[in-house]
């Protein structure tokens, strides 16, 4: 019997600073119905789903900065999402900024996305890894892009059965590095899902600007075939505090396919019947890891972390 999943790529248009959380939720819960009465058992929605960007912003003043984190999940401003999504009988896809306490009651910060099944519960948290941007202010650019400063990165990429098959979860610059899916991948996974909040605009390097759209599919193309397993990519997109963000959410085969995909840069689903036994021609055949992978001459990807060109 085939394992299908019916999946809902939510893209979300922009959130400006003054929305509520309360509004926010209410268009997330909004494209929950939509998706239930599409016949979908999984909506994913985006990095950072119930506030605007906030790493495009220098704060000073950690109070003012506390306010875009979330300190429990669910806690009273989104469990209304948790309890439509368990009466509509859907899991969903959520990113947002987690602040924790460790066991010395010191503050960690994440940018993090969970998995909820269908039941409720969360049966995935994952933070995100390869934060991009800088730790200072760097009062040149238009736009900041302080993860670095306003994140700590997570420790790794864990998979979690769920739906009937195995998933696992990317952030944003995630999606770029082909470590993110590989790591992935040798556990199997047959889903992963990536939010992202991506200006279209680079500071360091404007060059890049006219590439966005075809960087972002083709990351997330090349990593669903050599790793024989579904993606799907959603955009928080649109014109965001005058910084405009790019769209383009899709779900894409173990093939690299794009089989659905967003047209607009507001709220929209893309919907996809995606059959998670489609990746096992791709792992068993050309992506058979235990066949055709050489780990022992992979050594320098992990004993080393930057280039470093040969003697002249």
């Amino acid at each position: 019997m085939p394992r299908v999943v019916t999946v809902a790529a939510a893209q979300l248009g922009p959130i400006q600073r003054a929305d509520t959380r309360a509004q926010v939720v209410e268009r997330l819960i909004s494209h929950l119905r939509t998706a239930a009465a599409m016949g979908c058992d999984l909506v994913v929605f985006p990095e950072l789903a119930l506030t605007t960007f906030f790493p495009r912003w220098y704060f000073e003043d950690e109070a003012e900065l506390d306010r875009f984190y979330e300190a429990e999940m669910p806690g009273p401003a989104t469990r209304p999402l948790f309890d439509e999504a368990k009466r509509l009988g859907l899991a969903f896809h959520l990113g947002y900024a987690e602040l924790a306490r460790d066991d010395a009651g010191r503050a960690r910060r994440y940018n993090t996305a969970i998995l909820v099944d269908k039941s409720g519960q969360i049966a995935l948290r994952y933070h995100k890894v390869h934060l991009p941007g800088h730790r200072e202010h760097e009062p040149w650019r238009k736009f900041q892009h302080l993860e670095k400063r306003y994140f700590e990165p997570g420790d790794g990429f864990p998979v979690a059965r769920a739906l009937g098959g195995i998933f696992g979860a990317a952030i944003c610059n995630d999606r770029r590095w082909s470590e993110t899916y590989r790591v992935l991948g040798l556990q199997g996974v047959e889903m992963v899902l990536i939010g992202y909040n991506t200006p279209i605009h680079n500071p360091p390097a404007p060059e890049h600007d006219v590439l966005s759209g075809f960087h972002n599919h083709l990351v997330m193309q090349a990593g669903a075939y050599q790793n024989g397993t579904w993606v799907v990519g959603v955009a928080k997109a649109g014109v965001e505090e005058g910084c405009e963000l790019l769209g383009q959410s899709c779900v894409i085969a173990p093939s690299g396919e794009i089989v659905a995909r967003c047209a607009t840069q507001g709220d929209e689903l893309a919907v996809a019947r995606c059959d998670l036994d489609a990746c096992a021609s791709y792992k068993r055949t050309l992506f058979n890891f235990a066949v055709h992978r050489q780990p022992h001459a992979y050594g320098m990807i992990v004993e080393r972390k930057g280039a470093e060109p040969p003697p002249e």
